[in-house]
């Protein structure tokens, strides 16, 4: 990609914090700890949620108050859109924190406690 910043989109229940949705779960300090790291090392971090509105809000309060700051709401980075000339409703990065993602290697679903062993 350049010298874009390297974009990591990170899911909010049951990643940043546990899941309680529509309430905020207790932080889980490893993710947010990783995730200021990566910041501080040149990425560009994306809060991506199903969240809207007040709860959107809560969130980001949430975040903010757990020392994130995110680079975009649920969009691709600045450059990123800019590059591209679009923004489209799938937020472009080249990592994607979720705790409910399966991982896809050689074009086959790999077993995730499997994926964490090795």
């Amino acid at each position: 990609m350049g010298n874009w910043k390297r974009a990591i989109a990170i899911d909010f229940d049951g990643t940043l914090c546990e899941n309680n949705y529509p309430d905020i779960g207790e932080p889980n300090w490893n993710i947010i700890y990783q995730a200021i790291q990566e910041q501080k090392h040149g990425a560009g971090l994306i809060l991506w949620t199903c969240r809207e509105g007040k709860l959107l809000y809560d969130a980001m309060e949430a975040c903010f108050d757990w020392g994130i700051q995110f680079d975009a709401i649920n969009e691709s980075l600045p450059e990123w859109k800019e590059h591209f000339g679009t923004a489209p409703r799938k937020v472009g990065a080249d990592e994607y924190w979720d705790d409910k993602a399966r991982t896809v290697k050689n074009g086959e679903l790999v077993d995730n406690d499997y994926c964490w062993t090795t």
